[in-house]
């Protein structure tokens, strides 16, 4: 007969790895369930980046996140988090993917596809859905962006090198990326629908980007749109004026976001405002309008990825595992 687990985790990121290490610490038995690696969204951040926030800001389960400097990498970040799975004996199934999950609370099944093609059934009182934001990139839905030589992604600056890059936005990745580009050899241009760089943008990384903008040495394009990419330019367009701009280019590099993935909680009845992308929770439980159906982290915000970070999406394992606790007498 399969396990009856208290809680399955779909997604091992930092705040599913939360929610698994609060439960394991509170007794119960919890799943992870992860289709590609454990913290397998950090995987894909730039090789070089540093966090914005210091190291006990990013600790979760009580376990300390000791470094020599005052904000961790990426690198010290993805060790960390494997840490911590360790400590707390979380139980991961890594390269597994959800593919359906039905029932209702004290009675869930969900069932998996493992990287073989092996699959899986398991059993749960309760469904955590952790799944982050970088499922989907936001798309600039223009033509010539399903050409190669576009990218939603940013990971190191050698391959642009002696190349003409265009970067689209004007937030954390797109300015971190840029500059790195900037100092390997690669003839960045950047564009953005605004007339300034967000606001969100690091602090320290402010002075830098903006004397690179002030001086030209990255050209900008305020107020602009991409309007069509061509195999060997990028068409853009004025805002206010329509006023169109060709320039030569090799790669693009859309830096405009991504979206989280709805597919199981909107299966499950989970109401999503469609608007915001925001799921029907409650704030102080984490349980959706679903009985039995939790989410953790970024998912919760909707299109805005920016209001949720590891930061405070962390404590959304100890609101789950208390409300668990508290409905004990449902199941």
């Amino acid at each position: 007969m399969t396990k009856q687990h208290d809680v399955i985790v779909v997604g091992a990121g930092p705040c599913g790895i939360a929610v698994g290490a609060a439960a394991e610490q509170a007794g119960l038995s919890c799943m992870l369930i992860e289709k590609g690696c454990i913290s397998n969204s950090l995987v894909s951040y730039p090789y070089y980046m540093t966090f914005f926030s210091t190291a006990v800001l990013l600790e979760v389960g009580g376990v300390p996140f000791t470094i020599p400097n005052a904000k961790p990498t990426r690198r010290e970040a993805l060790a960390y988090y494997r840490r911590v799975v360790e400590h707390c004996g979380v139980d991961v199934r890594q390269y597994e993917e959800v593919e359906d999950i039905s029932g209702q609370e004290g009675s869930f099944t969900v069932c998996t596809r493992r990287i073989t093609g092996a699959k899986n059934t398991y059993h749960a009182c309760a469904v955590v859905v952790a799944t982050g934001s970088l499922h989907e990139p936001n798309h600039l839905s223009i033509p010539g962006e399903d050409l190669p030589k576009v990218r939603h992604y940013y990971h190191e600056p050698y391959p642009y090198y002696d190349q003409e890059v265009l970067v689209v936005g004007a937030g954390n990745s797109a300015v971190e990326s840029a500059l790195e580009m900037f100092r390997n050899g690669v003839r960045v241009t950047m564009a953005h629908f605004a007339d300034s760089i967000d606001r969100g943008v690091k602090p320290w990384v402010v002075p830098d980007i903006t004397n690179r903008l002030d001086r030209g040495e990255i050209p900008m394009y305020w107020k602009h749109r991409v309007a069509e990419i061509r195999p060997s330019s990028v068409l853009l367009q004025h805002e206010e004026t329509g006023e169109e701009a060709e320039i030569k280019n090799d790669f693009v590099l859309a830096m405009t976001g991504w979206r989280a993935n709805h597919k199981h909680l909107e299966a499950l009845g989970v109401q999503i405002d469609p608007e915001t992308g925001i799921p029907d929770y409650n704030q102080e439980t984490m349980e959706t309008n679903v009985p039995g159906i939790y989410i953790a982290g970024v998912v919760a915000a909707g299109h805005d990825a920016n209001k949720i970070f590891i930061e405070n999406g962390r404590e959304h394992g100890r609101l789950i595992t208390t409300d668990y606790l508290n409905k004990g007498s449902v199941r």
